[in-house]
């Protein structure tokens, strides 16, 4: 248990210190690689386009996805145990800092304020095109509102919850969350494709985060009480109480409320998807229109959450430990 203490904290602060750099290969690629495979497999390959055959493929997509990941992760994670606990201990500080995304998400939101600073409105749409999923070539004052939102709703999706999941069952259950959230990211879209087929891949992604989401809407309403006239942490509660659900999803918006509180803005709204509009329900109260600084503000919760989450996870394990 110790030597998984370690590797906790340790990937932890890997994961702050060096992020996600372009350079190094992420071995979700290879989740998503296989995913891609299977995609085209079964629905192109065989053809499938019956609403019952759509489902069972998505289901053996899901089954192969996750038996594949828990099978290699804990394989490696097993073999280097087994050479030497301090060779193991090395390899899943490794896997721990490749499964949080608290510096990436930083890095990759940083970039569009920092056009946004530059008064470069193209640069700024390309820039948040990287993180969001909706259309951006249009965007004005909504790309830092884009920014914001991505950064609060993956507080949860990129920090708080696979950081509970490797508190839980080390980098494995880690590797299976991210394997369960990048299913969801590829094919648990409601278009023609993907309504059947993505189907058990979005509602799993609902239920393993259903809990980690509310926890991160707690630690995001703690780090609003923190230092800063700009963070109002009775604001965060109120609006997360109100607008939690404000989502067609029952998770996204649990973090996306607190921060529109914490930050005194509304968020969400209607938004373009793949050249369609999609009509959605606002989340926060309209006290000011989002402005770059924003970005900088909901990375600064976004590091006081993951910060207190990790505390609390190192002492929920050190409590098992001992007791």
């Amino acid at each position: 248990m110790y030597y998984h203490m370690i590797a906790f904290l340790a990937g932890f602060l890997l994961d702050l210190l060096i992020g996600d750099p372009h350079w190094l290969y992420h071995p979700v690629r290879l989740i998503g690689n296989l995913i891609a495979a299977l995609d085209h497999r079964l629905l192109d390959v065989t053809g499938i386009r019956n609403e019952k055959k759509e489902r069972r493929a998505g289901i053996l997509l899901v089954t192969v996805v996750l038996l594949a990941t828990g099978a290699v992760s804990g394989l490696l994670l097993w073999g280097a145990y087994a050479i030497a606990p301090v060779a193991g201990c090395i390899l899943e500080s490794i896997m721990t800092y490749q499964i949080l995304a608290t510096k990436c998400l930083k890095v990759e939101s940083m970039k569009v304020y920092e056009r946004l600073r530059a008064d470069d409105l193209a640069g700024a749409r390309n820039a948040v095109a990287m993180i969001v999923g909706r259309d951006t070539q249009n965007l004005d004052a909504g790309v830092a509102k884009s920014a914001v939102e991505t950064v609060a709703e993956n507080t949860s999706d990129g920090v708080i919850a696979p950081m509970i999941c490797l508190a839980i069952g080390g980098p494995v259950l880690g590797f299976l969350y991210k394997a369960v959230n990048t299913m969801d990211s590829m094919v648990g879209y409601k278009n023609e494709r993907y309504l059947n087929f993505g189907r058990t891949a979005a509602k799993l992604d609902d239920v393993v985060n259903y809990i980690p989401a509310r926890i991160s809407a707690a630690l995001m309403i703690a780090a609003a009480y923190g230092p800063g006239k700009q963070f109002s942490g009775k604001d965060a509660l109120r609006i997360f109480k109100r607008d939690r659900y404000n989502h067609a999803s029952p998770n996204s918006a649990q973090t996306e409320a607190a921060c529109a509180g914490a930050l005194h803005l509304r968020l969400a709204g209607d938004a373009s998807y793949f050249g369609k509009i999609v009509k959605k329900p606002f989340i926060g109260d309209d006290l000011r229109p989002v402005e770059a600084e924003d970005i900088v503000r909901v990375n600064v919760l976004l590091y006081r959450s993951a910060v207190i989450g990790e505390i609390l996870c190192l002492l929920a394990l050190l409590v098992v430990t001992l007791f």
